[in-house]
């Protein structure tokens, strides 16, 4: 089932592209129309840049992502460094009190709802992923579901970039991944270290070459001659032996 819905989504994110490769874009269109909201944004937030949002769907969001940015509190603030912040009705007053500018300001924008999903990898803290809603309510079962999936596949976008950017390569790491079978290869290993799906070990390989500054299929060569092993027990990437 869990492998169905991720196939579902990501052939829903690739149909968005139209051949052009994947981007964060696609992910955000595709969670407006799965996951039951009006408006998304996707934020980048590391220790050592400023806050930079990557994608809006449209005004309400950049204005609300303008919002948060301006008065640095909100749900968005704190999932970054505690974790999903699922805020079914701003107007509680436990809200108001605990963000007396920012719940009134987007009450004031029309939204009622904030679901604010981090973009994290293990001990690694990309940003969060934003969602809103006019409308009170709970953002759970499938709809839940979908979007925390296509949160996982918008991390695994981020580090690809990041990957493609510091090895000045012009094709996407994705399509490189594929020519190199090592990569392959390391992943199922991870996947039996871990005890995880294909796609988490994938975004953790990718983790950890990142955190390390390497290039993917020379960690993936780690891997395969265990150099490296991934911890189960560690909260961030892997381990030497």
């Amino acid at each position: 089932m869990i492998i169905d819905r991720r196939l579902r989504l990501w052939t829903m994110v690739v149909e968005l592209s139209h051949g052009r490769g994947a981007t964060i874009d696609n992910v955000g269109a595709v969670m407006l129309a799965t996951a039951g909201i009006d408006a998304a944004a996707i934020v980048v937030a590391l220790t050592t840049t400023p806050r930079e949002t990557l994608y809006t769907s449209d005004v309400l969001a950049e204005a609300l992502e303008d919002l948060t940015m301006t008065i640095g509190e909100g749900p968005s603030v704190e999932a970054i460094a505690d974790g999903p912040s699922l805020i079914a009705d701003l107007r509680d007053p436990q809200y108001l009190t605990r963000w007396p500018a920012f719940a009134p300001a987007a009450i004031g924008c029309g939204i009622q709802a904030v679901f604010a999903l981090p973009l994290r990898v293990g001990g690694i803290r990309l940003g969060v992923m934003d969602l809103y809603r006019r409308v009170p309510g709970a953002l759970e079962g499938e709809p839940l579901a979908d979007a925390l999936m296509l949160t996982d596949l918008a991390c695994a976008l981020l580090l690809d970039t990041a990957d493609a950017d510091r090895s000045g390569r012009d094709e996407p790491p994705e399509r490189t991944a594929l020519q190199h079978p090592e990569v392959h290869q390391a992943t199922g290993m991870i996947t039996a270290q871990l005890g995880v799906s294909a796609a988490v070990a994938l975004v953790r390989l990718r983790a950890h070459a990142y955190t390390v500054d390497r290039a993917l299929r020379d960690v993936a060569t780690d891997v395969v001659t265990r150099v490296l092993r991934f911890d189960p027990d560690e909260s961030t990437d892997a381990t030497g032996i």
